[in-house]
């Protein structure tokens, strides 16, 4: 089931059965339940994985409960594995932190960093002390996640998100940038995205905010110099100081090839 699935953790368990060297019949038709799990027909049984929301009002037994709620503990993410009514089991993943993360994020320079995840509190909070992130916001559907982004607007303004799934597209369309990783987002994230990291590196995202910065700084200076260049064209004009051809050549030439062009030019040897 896991093998008809796109998703982040459906790609780990499938890396894994193949680590094993494991082989596996196709599954029948598949229902994915966002935010949820998966469901689907394999071998003759109605099969569900997913999340503890995926069986909501079912009595989960005992000794399952009991190795859920240690690898909880543990800051995994879980998933139950139910056939035909009968749980069969619960698989654990733990999101690895890459290597510089924590770092990468204290370059960048921003506020207030802010984890949304679907994952559980323990697992949200445990990602987030590795990695250095201020606050976490844990249990969201992918509806809570807009919701989310709407009241974070309010608070601070202006808010950047980072994502990459399909789930991260509509809180990312309400941000006021969003940023997608290229290299394993998911079309419809870098269609939302006002930037794309094409090199899904995190490492890329201070000098994609730096350089943006230094963008804003540079067209405020050509707006500065252009409407006072204007300012002085103006009053020359009038008192006919200098003829109208000459006030537009003035304009054309210095504002716009000179200041205007080159200094946008120097954008491109920002480091």
């Amino acid at each position: 089931m896991e093998s008809r699935s796109a998703h982040p953790l459906a790609q780990a368990v499938v890396a894994e059965a193949k680590g094993r060297s494991l082989s596996w019949a196709e599954a029948g038709e598949t229902e994915s339940v966002t935010g949820k799990g998966v469901r689907a027909e394999f071998d003759g049984q109605k099969v569900a994985i997913g999340n503890a929301r995926l069986f909501d009002g079912e009595a989960v037994p005992e000794a399952i409960q009991g190795h859920a709620e240690r690898l909880q503990t543990e800051g995994k993410t879980l998933m139950l594995i139910q056939a035909d009514g009968q749980f069969l089991g619960v698989v654990a993943l733990a999101d690895t932190p890459r290597e510089g993360v924590k770092q990468v994020l204290e370059r960048v320079g921003i506020r207030k960093t802010i984890m949304l995840t679907g994952d559980n509190e323990r697992v949200g909070r445990a990602i987030a002390n590795v990695v250095g992130l201020d606050e976490v916001q844990a249990g969201l559907l992918p509806e809570d996640k807009v919701k989310a982004m709407e009241e974070l607007g309010q608070r601070y303004g202006q808010v950047a998100m980072v994502g990459d799934g399909v789930n991260d597209a509509p809180p990312m369309a309400r941000a006021t940038v969003g940023i997608a990783m290229g290299g394993a987002g998911t079309d419809v994230a870098l269609e939302t995205a006002d930037v794309a990291l094409m090199a899904d590196d995190l490492s890329k995202l201070p000098f994609a905010v730096a350089l943006s910065r230094a963008s804003r700084r540079i067209i405020r200076q050509n707006l500065f110099v252009s409407l006072g260049v204007v300012a002085l064209l103006i009053p020359a004009t009038l008192f006919g100081w200098a003829g109208i051809g000459v006030a537009v050549l003035i304009h054309e030439g210095s504002t716009v090839v000179v200041v205007v062009v080159v200094n946008a030019l120097r954008l491109l040897a920002y480091r």
